[in-house]
């Protein structure tokens, strides 16, 4: 079942918000479709009119470019993550259980958020764990954060570091922790299935539940 959701972004992302109109929301769906098929680097703007049978042209109605276009869908699931996390521990009062659900939601988001209709969920967590740290490994990194293009993971990672206080207020590194687990998240799906002999998780079927164990371990080592 569709869920009709907007998700606030940062309006220097985009032109005209593509979530407004059918063709911008066709524009999301079929970039994180094509970018998740070809990946980042072979990805352009003819390749996506292409695929969605439009033109170049009202493409970049919407986006300056395709950095900006793959920070806003990175953008969308950092908030979408954020929003998830926020329901799923909505009254949940035992801190450590808050973080449980944090991490499980870290591993499963793809398999656990209702449908979008123009968002596939599965493709853009593979886009996540692929592309997503090209939209802040960059020269412009700098400019780009004081525009607050990164607000959306900041407001995440400081939500998930509050639990982390809630359980050990003297903890040093809640922020680090917190962002390292997403990224660890991340990291190790991707490692699992590129660069195994990074990793100590099978690629095999059970890597999700290999993953959010890994994560499960570190925090209790480091918060009991």
């Amino acid at each position: 079942m569709a869920v009709n959701v907007s998700i606030s972004l940062n309006p220097g992302l985009y032109i005209k918000d593509p979530q407004q109109s059918e063709l911008g929301k066709r524009i999301i769906k079929h970039s994180i479709l094509l970018i998740d098929e070809i990946g980042f680097e072979q990805f352009n703007f003819k390749k996506l009119a292409e695929e969605m049978k439009s033109t170049e042209a009202s493409i970049y109605r919407y986006f300056e470019n395709k950095h900006l276009l793959l920070t806003y869908l990175v953008s969308w699931y950092w908030e979408w993550l954020n929003y998830m996390i926020q329901i799923k521990t909505f009254n949940v009062e035992d801190p450590k259980k808050k973080l449980e659900i944090i991490i499980h939601t870290f591993v499963l988001i793809s398999e656990e958020n209702p449908a979008i209709d123009y968002v596939n969920e599965s493709s853009l967590h593979n886009l996540v764990i692929a592309e997503s740290t090209k939209v802040y490994h960059t020269k412009g990194v700098d400019e780009e954060n004081n525009k607050g293009f990164f607000l959306n993971y900041k407001e995440m990672v400081s939500s998930v570091a509050e639990v982390i206080l809630e359980i050990k207020p003297n903890f040093p590194y809640p922020h680090a922790l917190a962002s390292n687990l997403f990224e660890m998240t991340n990291t190790h799906f991707y490692f699992a299935d590129h660069l195994p002999r990074l990793t100590d998780i099978d690629n095999k079927a059970g890597q999700k539940e290999e993953v959010e164990k890994m994560l499960l371990f570190f925090i209790s080592k480091l918060l009991d």
